[in-house]
């Protein structure tokens, strides 16, 4: 959640965890892609009047780098120039404020299952199930490591998309001091369970799961 302002954004994040939605609050603008390569989220609600950068130009450039993260708009603006804008720029959602929480909250609710990934992948001759933990090859089962499971859930979800190295190492490794050689290593151990060129490398960017 992008939102400048302290009263209103303590007061959602306090609803929204109340109704078991885990909340990551952005109130300076600046940091948000920290907040971005440091976690993957199901939405982002972001407010259009911010402190330092028109919520407008962050919607753009969010879609511009390629995040497909459903994004909320929540905003006092209420022309349908607006909204107009937005939706055009790739916004998925808008609210009007003030409203009710609830409402926030079932549009929350609406948007993460639209973006729900099945709990069954099949690439080839492989299917993940990301339910069970579990990966079977011609029916039988395969074991991989948990920092491996991380790294192929994330490409998962991300699927089709260039993952940064940066985002690899934060989202897996969280704080803990790693190098890109070690990403290489998991991605090989990857790659001998998945069919051939499932993963691409994109020399000094990051990988993509096809």
């Amino acid at each position: 959640m992008v939102e400048d302002d302290l009263i209103l954004g303590e007061s959602l994040k306090e609803y929204l965890e109340e109704n078991n939605v885990e909340v990551v609050w952005v109130w300076d603008d600046r940091k948000l892609n920290e907040a971005l390569i440091m976690s993957e989220y199901d939405v982002i609600i972001l407010d259009l009047m911010l402190k330092y950068e028109k919520g407008e130009n962050i919607l753009k450039d969010l879609r511009i780098k390629g995040v497909r993260t459903p994004i909320l708009i929540m905003t006092a603006k209420n022309k349908i120039e607006d909204k107009e804008l937005c939706f055009n720029a790739g916004a998925d959602d808008y609210i009007v404020k003030p409203f009710n929480p609830r409402e926030l909250l079932l549009r929350i609710k609406a948007l993460n299952k639209r973006a729900h990934i099945s709990d069954k992948i099949k690439i080839k001759d492989v299917e993940i199930d990301l339910d069970k933990h579990t990966i079977t090859k011609n029916g039988e089962e395969i074991k991989i490591s948990k920092t491996a499971w991380n790294l192929l859930t994330l490409l998962i979800k991300r699927r089709g998309e260039i993952v940064s190295t940066e985002s690899i190492l934060n989202y897996v490794w969280s704080d803990k001091a790693v190098g890109d050689e070690v990403v290489r290593q998991y991605i090989k151990e990857l790659r001998k369970i998945l069919p051939p060129d499932t993963i691409e490398t994109y020399k000094g960017v990051g990988y993509k799961l096809k």
